[in-house]
């Protein structure tokens, strides 16, 4: 076996404490600039250390650390950079959880992406969303996507009336934590019973003009959709 030679040794220096003085951050070994067998072995030795989490495959995080291991990177975090687009975000319970319109945690973290999903993570779900490409056409937020799965979900996943539901949803639009604009965009490619209480809800913000941009949903869906809505 030939010995490690002198870049060998300073560029694993140098890498550990780039790795060590960082918080918050994934790693990969292509973020390690030094030869692959000695990145492959730092990275292993980090995580013995409990110095770095190993997340899957070529993948590592480096946070909080805990007595009982590196804390893991946040559901959110983990998938932005497991799909890395645009337009993700909570979905089923999981939405209605981060939008406070339930109590209920779901055993595990559901998102939703507007594409073929990776490969599931630990306790993170993905959700195929391929077909609704306006999420990731507008760059929908992360808030943005759980309004739209709530919408889309309601009676499954809201655990306060229709009502409070959908005034907590215009507070989050009063704040700005909500662009009813991007919303109305993306609405083109949403399931026909969530446009028709995004009409709704965007015509109670007092933003006729947005509601009107959202493609309409047949009546029948309507009178559905809106069931403990009327005004």
């Amino acid at each position: 076996m030939s010995m490690p030679t002198h870049y060998d040794r300073r560029g694993a220096q140098a890498a550990r404490s780039a790795v060590l003085n960082s918080r918050n951050r994934f790693w990969k070994r292509a973020d390690i600039d030094a030869p692959d067998s000695t990145t492959q072995h730092l990275l292993a030795d980090l995580v013995q250390h409990g110095e770095l989490r190993h997340i899957r495959k070529g993948l590592y995080w480096r946070g909080t650390k805990t007595p009982l291991g590196m804390a893991p990177p946040s559901p959110a975090a983990l998938a932005a950079q497991l799909t890395g687009q645009p337009g993700i975000g909570p979905a089923g319970l999981s939405a209605a959880n981060a939008l406070r319109l339930s109590t209920q945690i779901p055993r595990w973290a559901e998102y939703a992406v507007p594409a073929r999903p990776p490969t599931d993570a630990g306790t993170l779900r993905f959700v195929n969303r391929a077909a609704r490409r306006g999420r990731a056409d507008y760059a929908l937020s992360q808030t943005e996507v759980a309004a739209l799965e709530v919408l889309d979900g309601w009676d499954r996943v809201i655990e306060t009336g229709p009502q409070e539901a959908m005034s907590r949803l215009q507070e989050l639009i009063s704040s700005g934590g909500i662009d009813a604009s991007r919303l109305a965009g993306a609405s083109e490619t949403e399931p026909a019973s969530a446009r028709a209480r995004l009409r709704h809800l965007l015509t109670q913000a007092g933003l006729v003009e947005l509601a009107e941009k959202v493609p309409a949903a047949d009546p029948r869906t309507e009178a559905r959709a809106l069931a403990g809505l009327a005004a």
